[in-house]
């Protein structure tokens, strides 16, 4: 009997909002755009923050980089010609981490140099990347063609190379890049590979590749360039002195990455007197950068959430308007005996009715803006099943919530004054 009132209630409900469709419609308007704002503005912040998340994911959340830098104090003094600067990673350092954390898997020393590289009519600055096979393992960038390098290249110190698809297409825009050479600084090399170069982004997330990068094995680069680079600057001549630029440090496990790296701090700060080392946790900015994106997301969410409580005032608005329109329907249920219970169902069945429309209607929405967005301003969204549960939630919450008002008022309608009312 209960269920067959419910849907009698609910049938009356739709029934009543129908006889007023176009005022129905605009009602839900306030809902529709309130809840395709919600997803559209969670879309465009996941997206965002995926972004980020992709790039340090991609450096490895199990992976510690030591950075060689310039000491600031030697950086702002000023020097006399043919100084020599001597500064950084050590190949002493890589032995002693190695033999000091009991945590380390694999360890692969990085050099890297500035030059020009020419094959025809063609010259692209380019940076050397002097490393060990195990960089590819570490780094993730996809072959796609040839091979990597060998750990017998470099034993022999072969004159190979691997270079990355951007400078390939550069360099070879009519050819096959496969066992062509180039020359670098009066040396030829022969390609002998291809990987997927990493995809650049700004503030402190920095890949450890770029779009035109030249790998070769760290013995010839080592044999073939030595340790010293020398720079001009305002007509002086500055020699720098670092033997590793990076040192790529892969541990056993996550939940050891962040003990591992205050080891290795307190390593570095006792063998080198000034502060020429840092180090990049990808673990740590990661949680740091999902801690931001959540707090983004709210953000989003409660500016868009302003336009569902528009909706929702709308919503009690029109409720209220529909209150006085029917006093006298209210007073006759009232009089053949319908309880005040009932009457609040009746009201709030159809603001939930509203709602629930409106929701619907605002996810269809809400799937739609994401990608017009992203085809107008190149912009990644990501639409998650959460913003679409989250978005209907609260849509059906805002429907109750300032519908309950109008509700309860007209149930309190007195029955003889209600029949009295024209």
């Amino acid at each position: 009997m209960t269920k067959l009132v419910v849907m009698r209630d609910i049938r009356m409900g739709i029934n009543n909002l129908m006889l007023h469709g176009l005022r129905s419609l605009l009602t839900m308007l306030g809902m529709v755009f309130g809840v395709a704002s919600v997803i559209a503005m969670l879309a465009v912040g996941s997206g965002a923050g995926q972004e980020a998340l992709q790039q340090i994911r991609a450096l490895g959340s199990d992976v510690i980089i030591m950075q060689s830098v310039k000491p600031v104090a030697q950086d702002k003094q000023q020097q006399p010609n043919n100084f020599l600067s001597v500064y950084g990673l050590t190949y002493l350092d890589m032995e002693r981490l190695k033999e000091t954390l009991p945590d380390v898997t694999a360890v692969v020393p990085v050099k890297l140099r500035r030059e020009q590289v020419m094959t025809g009519s063609q010259v692209v600055s380019v940076r050397l990347v002097g490393t060990t096979p195990l960089w590819f393992s570490l780094v993730r960038r996809p072959l796609i063609a040839g091979r990597l390098l060998t750990p017998l290249d470099d034993l022999r110190r072969s004159t190979v190379v691997v270079i990355t698809e951007g400078l390939a297409r550069r360099l070879f825009p009519l050819q096959e890049a496969i066992g062509s050479s180039v020359r670098v600084a009066g040396n030829s090399y022969q390609v002998v590979g291809i990987v997927q170069s990493a995809e650049q982004t700004g503030g402190e997330v920095q890949s450890l590749d770029q779009d035109h990068d030249l790998y070769l094995p760290l013995s010839t680069l080592r044999e073939r360039y030595g340790d010293i680079l020398r720079q001009r600057r305002a007509g002086s001549s500055i020699r720098e002195r670092v033997e590793l630029h990076q040192i790529l440090v892969k541990m056993a496990t996550e939940q050891v990455v962040e003990q591992s790296a205050s080891s290795l701090q307190s390593l570095i700060q006792h063998f080198h007197k000034h502060d020429d080392v840092e180090l990049q946790i990808p673990l740590a900015l990661l949680r740091q950068a999902e801690k931001t994106q959540r707090r983004f997301n709210i953000v989003l969410g409660a500016i868009a959430g302003i336009s569902l409580l528009v909706g929702g005032i709308g919503i009690m608005n029109i409720m209220l308007a529909s209150v006085t329109e029917r006093t006298r329907e209210i007073g006759i249920r009232r009089a053949i005996g319908a309880r005040r219970r009932q009457i609040v169902m009746q009201f709030l069945i159809e603001t939930v009715v509203l709602s629930c429309c409106g929701g619907v209607l605002g996810i269809a929405l809400g799937l739609f803006l994401p990608w017009i967005i992203t085809r107008l301003t190149g912009l990644s969204t990501v639409v998650t099943s959460g913003s679409l549960i989250l978005s209907l939630l609260i849509s059906v919450t805002v429907g109750v919530v300032f519908g309950l008002y109008p509700a309860i008022r007209a149930s309190r309608l007195d029955p003889i004054v209600a029949l009295r009312h024209e």
